[in-house]
């Protein structure tokens, strides 16, 4: 029964809402602020990693920075292999610091790290910037989903965790959107590209504002032995105290069993069955780079502009692909567990192989008609379509199934690095070849990267659809035809 007690202050009268079986009504409204809140640093991810593809091209003129192509490729890639080792830190920064604390120092890493490349006055220090940018942006995409995961319910877990994945695209939407305003109504101004950059360290004041309203993490409140503010931050978030104190104790059974498991070490590779595992893991991530994802993220408007658009068209058509990226995100997230694994990647790599087969063919016969620009930006939103849609999602689902508990430390980390190690070769030798060899070649090469994925996939990458985590253990462990079957999970 809910009780409404009239407090006077200062002529102000506020009515404060009780409930006498201890019922938070707002806790759901409060769960889905913070959820908001917290993803800004998934925005900034897909602002920072987006940005670059609308202001390379005015960066790299002669007047400006005066790019190679390799510093091109540097200044562009440079952002990812700083991530590699922010991702692999992060986790245990976290574990020390809190998820939260660390959150906050991240958003300030972020906005002086926006403003030095915004202001860089030659390549050299761009490119030192934007590696140390990547180290935000790699903390960020581990620490991001773990705090997700650790605020809520189950039943919710997987929308909530997803959830980061759509703010990413959303992130790189919005800067191709800024890209296309400040292009073709400022494109005249000098250093035009310096605000697109520089646009980032409004989302990093958001997310360092929003720091400092938003509880800790409850399960690493629990870690730390804070248990009375554990209770706090789950009273904010769970309509009922008991379930708090309930979902406490279940935290705590939880630590107590995760501190008997051993951790695999690197020493474990030796082990047949956990070294497969490793290497399916690197594989996964490296074969989600190698398809090409970020030569269309990164290099968007400059692929529009070899095609034949203008540049200030390439900049609009270019929102096109944010926002197939944007659509089919939503998709994937509502289809995955409705279709199996393997299925589901595998039809996402025809898709984007097509695709990129399509480029080359058009641009090999096509070369001189007014149509190609047109069929180009066609074949990118198709390749965004599948890949956002089938094989972005998927990776990140299957590297957070294959691994048990205690290789999932080491399987992650190692996973992680190789993904935007490869994430940073995609992005330093795509200009390069695309300088000496053209586009029709340079997409040909990224047809065979393609083709090998696909026999990658269809070679190693498991079923896990309907399978418990155990199971998935049992039989990378002995095989699938040990007598394990998935009804006796």
């Amino acid at each position: 029964m809910s009780e409404n007690k009239l407090v006077k202050d200062d002529h102000t009268l506020l009515v404060k809402t009780s409930t006498d079986d201890g019922v938070n009504q707002k806790a759901g409204k409060n769960l889905k602020n913070i959820a908001l809140i917290s993803t800004l640093g998934g925005l900034l991810f897909g602002v920072d990693t987006g940005v670059i593809n609308g202001a390379i091209g005015y960066m790299a003129t002669p007047q400006e920075l005066n790019l190679s192509s390799s510093n091109e490729g540097l200044v562009t890639s440079g952002i990812t292999l700083g991530a590699a080792f922010g991702a692999v830190w992060a986790g245990r920064l976290s574990d020390r610091i809190g998820r939260r604390r660390l959150l906050k120092y991240l958003s300030v890493l972020f906005f002086l790290c926006t403003l030095a490349c915004a202001v860089a006055p030659n390549a050299t220090l761009m490119i030192i910037f934007r590696a140390l940018l990547g180290l935000a942006v790699g903390g960020a995409s581990v620490i991001v989903p773990t705090y997700l995961s650790e605020i809520s319910t189950p039943d919710i877990r997987g929308r909530l965790v997803t959830q980061n994945e759509l703010m990413i695209v959303s992130g790189q939407l919005l800067a191709f959107i800024v890209n296309a305003i400040l292009g073709n109504w400022f494109g005249h101004v000098s250093h035009i590209w310096r605000y697109m950059i520089g646009f980032g360290m409004i989302p990093a004041i958001l997310l360092f504002f929003g720091m400092l309203i938003v509880p800790e993490s409850p399960r690493w409140l629990v870690m730390a032995n804070k248990l009375d503010d554990a209770l706090e931050a789950l009273k904010r978030i769970r309509p009922k105290e008991k379930d708090c104190k309930d979902e406490i104790s279940q935290i705590q059974d939880t630590l107590n069993q995760e501190s008997e498991i051993k951790q695999a070490t690197f020493k474990d590779l030796t082990t047949p069955w956990i070294r497969r595992l490793v290497f399916i893991g690197i594989g996964l991530g490296v074969m989600q780079q190698f398809i090409g994802i970020n030569i269309m993220m990164y290099y968007g408007t400059t692929i529009l502009t070899q095609s034949g658009f203008a540049h200030n068209a390439a900049l609009i058509a270019n929102i096109g692909n944010g926002v197939v990226s944007v659509i089919a995100t939503f998709i994937g997230m509502s289809i995955m567990n409705r279709v199996n694994r393997r299925s589901m990647l595998m039809s996402g790599i025809i898709g984007t192989t097509v695709s990129l087969l399509l480029i080359v063919l058009i641009s090999a016969f096509l070369s001189d008609s007014p149509q190609l620009p047109i069929f180009v930006v066609l074949c990118t939103m198709m390749f965004l379509g599948f890949f956002q849609g089938f094989i972005s999602p998927l990776v990140w689902l299957l590297l957070s199934e294959i691994f048990p508990q205690n290789l999932r430390g080491l399987g992650m980390g190692v996973s992680t690095f190789f993904l935007w190690f490869a994430n940073f070769l995609v992005g330093y030798f795509f200009p390069i070849l695309l300088n000496n060899v053209g586009m029709t070649r340079t997409f040909l090469v990224f047809v065979g990267f393609n083709i090998l994925s696909f026999v990658f996939a269809y070679k190693c990458a498991p079923e896990t659809r309907g399978k418990s985590l155990e199971l998935i253990q049992m039989e990378f462990k002995y095989g699938e035809t040990s007598g394990v079957q998935p009804e006796d999970k």
